[in-house]
């Protein structure tokens, strides 16, 4: 009886990675970029990024410059993030670093 559950699991597995491949393939190039500078200077976590370009906004110390749409980028990361979370993958695993 193990496995119908295991085929059962592949086609979740095949499901969720189309998802994620058509998610991927969606990216706009700054969604892209946001992706890649998660990945290569923030440790591979939204938050130090997120906290950066608040910071920015709000005249406080910041680490690293992203980009003068400030508000556009948080609201790409805050739609990945969403994304990750819900699909549970890192999507700097799907899109192509340099």
């Amino acid at each position: 009886m193990d496995e119908p559950s295991e085929k059962v699991d592949r086609g979740v597995e095949t499901s969720v990675s189309k998802e994620v491949s058509g998610f991927v393939a969606a990216l706009s190039d700054e969604h892209r970029m946001l992706v890649i500078l998660k990945a290569q200077l923030y440790g591979g976590t939204w938050e130090p990024m997120l906290d950066d370009l608040q910071n920015r906004l709000a005249g406080k110390p910041y680490i690293f410059k992203l980009a003068n749409r400030i508000r556009d980028d948080i609201e790409r990361i805050e739609q990945m993030r969403e994304f990750e979370q819900e699909h549970n993958v890192d999507l700097a695993e799907h899109v192509e670093l340099p």
